[in-house]
């Protein structure tokens, strides 16, 4: 059974406009268990645009489910992780001029330094993951690091634009699910995923869980987070 991370970062956006107190990513958090989400994901960005310290903090504190921090492969972040030990940590790419991550961590380009970062959490008893492009050298590197899972971007399935480019992308995150699951990874999936294009994603039977978060948080303005997360939900598992 394909499980649901919900992604609760654009909550905070929503706070961070108008620099006041809500709404509250933790409320946001807690409805999003209440709607039967497997996982909560937050984002800690070097430069606190969304998810602040705090938040982080409080998120270990009350999520029920499974708490998965996405940070940067830094000395900072590190420290950060080691010290509120959530029970994942995503590795991402991170730039500041990005509006949200720009495709998967470049592990070739820096295997060391990822393998010393995922030895480091991993000894703290953390499960690591490799947030990657469905490419069968960065899976291969990933699978070097000793990392636990790796996480397929989805965004370039998700932002085909005709149904011979989306199949194509499909096919693309099918052949990396199989070969990551294959070298002994975990497989999760996420990023630009919708209500629209979610289900041929969660019928790869490699993927564990896909992580969502600015469509259910958009749905989450209309009918609240508790129905939006059980709309995704009723979703994934009709594809199943």
């Amino acid at each position: 059974m394909t499980r649901l991370g919900v992604n609760i970062d654009h909550a905070a956006t929503v706070r961070e406009a108008r620099k006041t107190n809500e709404p509250d990513p933790v409320q946001a958090a807690f409805h999003a268990d209440l709607g039967g989400a497997d996982g909560i994901v937050c984002h800690l960005r070097e430069d606190r645009r969304h998810i602040q310290d705090r938040d982080l903090d409080i998120l270990r504190e009350t999520v029920t489910s499974h708490l998965n921090l996405e940070m940067a492969a830094v000395d900072a972040m590190v420290e950060v992780a080691l010290r509120v030990k959530p029970d994942m940590v995503t590795l991402v790419p991170e730039k500041r001029e990005e509006v949200t991550t720009e495709g998967g961590l470049d592990v070739r380009s820096s295997v060391g330094r990822i393998t010393t970062v995922v030895s480091t959490l991993k000894g703290a008893g953390i499960i690591v993951s490799l947030f990657i492009d469905p490419d069968m050298t960065q899976i291969k590197e990933a699978a070097r690091t000793g990392a636990d899972y790796v996480e397929l971007h989805t965004g370039c399935y998700a932002e085909a634009k005709h149904g011979v480019d989306e199949a194509i992308e499909l096919e693309k995150l099918e052949r990396g699910a199989q070969a990551a699951a294959k070298m002994g990874l975990g497989v999760s999936a996420g990023h630009g995923l919708t209500y629209h294009n979610v289900q041929a994603v969660a019928s790869i039977p490699e993927v564990e869980e896909l992580n969502i978060g600015h469509t259910i948080v958009s749905r989450a303005i209309m009918v609240g987070m508790e129905q939006a997360v059980k709309e995704m939900i009723g979703l994934i598992r009709s594809a199943e």
